[in-house]
């Protein structure tokens, strides 16, 4: 009889506009996911089965040409290689600075301390535009280097502050503890700081890791060479206009296959591979997100 009353009393305390909130972020979630969904089903799918059916729901016929198509093409293994390489580099260092400096910037004692906070706010507001960037990038000779992708976006001065504001916010006792026992500035972020914050840590990493996948600007500036052009620079090339290396491997896996290789299946499955890769790694740190921005918002 208890249960049953519990029961009750739950499903009494749901209201009517719950139900309908349900019912509209349900729907919602349905429209932002379909387009995903669609474009998944596209990938696998040939010309024969699309012009039968332009509006996929459930995969008609199943069709991995499109993808043997891009694992063929040794371009896209040199763009994912030069992709990893800015992802895993670029974000070590984003992490190394952004950390240090942060650190270093929530000490009291710094010298110049005020006057280093108003420089970074400064460039937060101001930046001296595309073309004086472009000189300086030219003169310092990163134009066609791959570092060009990791070095001018080393750091964040969004996320700078924002870990700044959280290490503040750190009871100083602990610092004051460590420095009793004998340990220096660099001992004291490397053996508590960093141990105590893995979770607010975690968050930016994957904000700099999402950032750095995603590379395409900087390399559409300044890189003009294939070989050390990024995956969403293959993945444009792809979509805009195939190119020529494609076009050509696509013709010869229809030469083997009695099916004509669609398109748009090529550049359906070269979004699934430019996609799917980063976001196996989100269910790792997705736990930190909503703790790890809520305690850096916490101000001085």
């Amino acid at each position: 009889m208890k249960e049953k009353k519990l029961k009750k009393t739950r499903f009494s305390k749901v209201s009517a506009f719950d139900v309908v909130l349900l019912v509209v972020l349900g729907l919602l979630a349905l429209i932002t996911l379909y387009p995903f969904y669609q474009v998944l089903i596209l990938s696998v799918s040939n010309t024969v089965s699309y012009a039968k059916h332009p509006l996929y729901v459930l995969p008609y016929e199943f069709d991995t040409l499109g993808y043997r198509t891009i694992f063929n093409d040794p371009t896209f293994f040199t763009s994912l290689g030069v992709t990893l390489f800015v992802t895993i580099v670029g974000t070590a260092l984003n992490m190394l600075l952004s950390v240090a400096g942060a650190y270093a910037l929530s000490r009291k004692t710094l010298i110049g301390r005020n006057l280093i906070l108003s420089l970074i706010l400064f460039t937060m507001l101001f930046n001296g535009g595309v073309i004086p960037t472009y000189l300086v990038v030219k003169d310092l000779g990163l134009v066609n280097n791959i570092w060009v992708m990791v070095l001018p976006s080393a750091i964040s001065t969004y996320y700078l502050i924002i870990m700044k504001n959280y290490f503040v916010s750190l009871p100083s006792s602990l610092l004051e503890a460590a420095k009793l026992d004998g340990a220096n500035e660099v001992t004291i972020l490397w053996r508590i700081i960093i141990p105590i914050s893995m979770p607010f840590i975690a968050t930016f990493f994957l904000f700099y890791a999402v950032e750095r996948w995603n590379e395409w600007y900087q390399a559409y500036l300044y890189i003009n060479k294939t070989e050390i052009q990024p995956l969403q620079i293959y993945l444009r090339n792809v979509l805009i206009n195939m190119s020529s290396n494609l076009s050509s491997i696509a013709k010869q896996m229809m030469q083997s296959h009695t099916q004509k290789v669609s398109s748009q299946a090529i550049q359906m499955a070269t979004i699934v591979v430019t996609t799917v890769p980063i976001l196996c790694v989100y269910p790792f740190v997705q736990k930190h997100f909503v703790k790890g921005v809520m305690i850096g918002g916490i101000k001085e």
